[in-house]
C-alpha cells in the first residue's frame, strides 16, 4: 500500500516534469520590445540615416540606364519619395510662413503696448512749481 501511493506521488511528479518540458519547448516566444537594426545607433551619431535604405545613392539614383547614354524611367518608389519631398518641402514653407506672420502679429501688439503705455504717461499730471525746478535741475 506505500509502495502505491509512492508510485502514484511519483507518476504524478513525472507527469508534470514531462509536461513542463513538453510545454516548454512548443511555445513560441514572442518578444514585444522594438526591434532595433544593427548598426542604426552608430549612423545617427555620424549624422546619417537611420537606416541604409531611407536615402542615399542606392535609393535615389537609378537602377539602371539605356546603353546609349539615355537615362532609366523613374521608378514608383523614386516618384513616391519625390512626391513626399516636395509635400514636405510645401509644408515646411506654410509653417515657416505662419510663423513670421505670428512674429509679425507679435511685433506689432508690443509696439501698440508700447504706445499705449507712452499715450498714458503723457495723460498723467506734469510737475508744477518747485518739483518742476528740481526735475530740471536734476537733467
Amino acid at each position: 500500500s506505500v509502495s502505491c501511493e509512492f508510485c502514484l506521488i511519483l507518476g504524478v511528479i513525472l507527469f508534470r516534469i514531462c509536461w513542463f518540458a513538453v510545454f516548454r519547448l512548443s511555445t513560441r516566444q514572442i518578444s514585444t520590445t522594438c526591434g532595433v537594426q544593427g548598426g542604426q545607433k552608430w549612423r545617427l551619431e555620424h549624422g546619417l540615416a537611420r537606416s541604409g535604405t531611407e536615402y542615399g545613392p542606392l535609393t535615389d539614383l537609378p537602377d539602371w540606364s539605356f546603353a546609349d547614354g539615355r537615362p532609366a524611367p523613374p521608378l514608383k518608389g523614386h516618384l513616391r519619395r519625390k512626391q513626399e519631398r516636395e509635400t514636405l518641402a510645401r509644408r515646411i514653407v506654410m509653417l515657416n510662413s505662419e510663423v513670421d506672420q505670428g512674429m509679425e502679429m507679435w511685433r506689432e501688439k508690443q509696439e501698440e503696448a508700447k504706445r499705449v503705455e507712452e499715450h498714458k504717461k503723457s495723460l498723467l499730471l506734469k510737475p508744477k512749481g518747485k518739483l518742476l525746478l528740481k526735475k530740471k535741475s536734476k537733467s
